[in-house]
């Protein structure tokens, strides 16, 4: 186990990274944060592992940052420290990391399933980056990944409505690279990482390097800008009603600043 919440297991060249917070939907806070930035550190540092599989403990993958964290005032250390969101949507990494989604990837936890490298999806699983509906925006790099993965104009679609995508329309949208039958989602995706695994190692390192080298250098102009928005609108009034209006669960009402 690294820190509360994540936990780190081998089973030969493949890593499983999962996070363990159940009882939170798998949400966000500091230390989950901290402790997935350290199993993928522990990933990378090991020259053993080739493959990584990141899944959720529960019934859901992970839905995002957890508001009480943001209430407690940890916004940095899960939206800004190393690697950005959660340790991983802007880490540096050199090896493949697979998403296990099940139930739900929901804001933060969409972007960290679109940060990895490929998406196993079981049927009935549900994508969503409802941050417009919060008066939030996707700023861990839910808006600017989700158009480089599926057309513009869904992707525009679905930020700009907020709404839930399904396995079957993930699917349909190239958003995900294998399905699965309900429960079976880890093991697909451990069987894919166990085929990845099996090629030569620098050679997947390099190809995965190259396919990725066109979002890389995108990226790397944008994040300052996407982190100058993001705590712009984390600090807004809307941004708060949002919150209080999720947690008394009622209609938010608006002020447009």
């Amino acid at each position: 186990m690294t820190e509360a919440g994540v936990l780190f297991e081998v089973e030969g060249p493949v890593a499983r990274i999962t996070l363990n917070r159940p009882a939170r939907r798998n949400a966000i806070d500091g230390a989950a944060a901290a402790g997935l930035a350290e199993a993928l550190a522990r990933f990378e540092a090991d020259p053993d592992l080739r493959v990584a599989v990141l899944c959720g403990a529960g019934p859901v993958f992970c839905a995002g940052m957890d508001l009480a964290a943001f209430g407690a005032g940890q916004v940095e250390a899960v939206l800004f420290g190393p690697g950005g969101f959660a340790g991983l949507t802007e880490a540096r990494r050199t090896k493949p990391l697979i998403a296990a989604v099940h139930g739900a990837a929901l804001a933060g936890g969409c972007e960290l399933a679109l940060a990895c490298d490929l998406i196993v999806a079981e049927e009935g699983s549900r994508f969503g980056l409802p941050e417009v509906i919060r008066g939030l925006v996707a700023g861990a790099g839910g808006a600017l990944r989700l158009a480089s993965v599926i057309p513009p104009a869904r992707a525009r679609e679905i930020l700009l409505t907020g709404r839930m995508v399904d396995t079957a329309e993930a699917w349909e949208l190239g958003l995900i690279a294998r399905r699965a039958e309900p429960g079976a989602g880890l093991a697909v995706a451990l069987e894919l990482a166990r085929e990845i695994a099996a090629n030569a190692p620098l050679a997947v390192a390099e190809t995965l390097r190259l396919s990725r080298a066109a979002e890389a250098a995108q990226l790397a102009a944008l994040w300052p800008e996407n982190a100058r928005i993001l705590r712009a609108i984390m600090g807004s009034e809307d941004a708060q009603e949002g919150a209080r209006a999720f947690l008394e669960r009622r209609a938010p009402v608006w002020q447009g600043r």
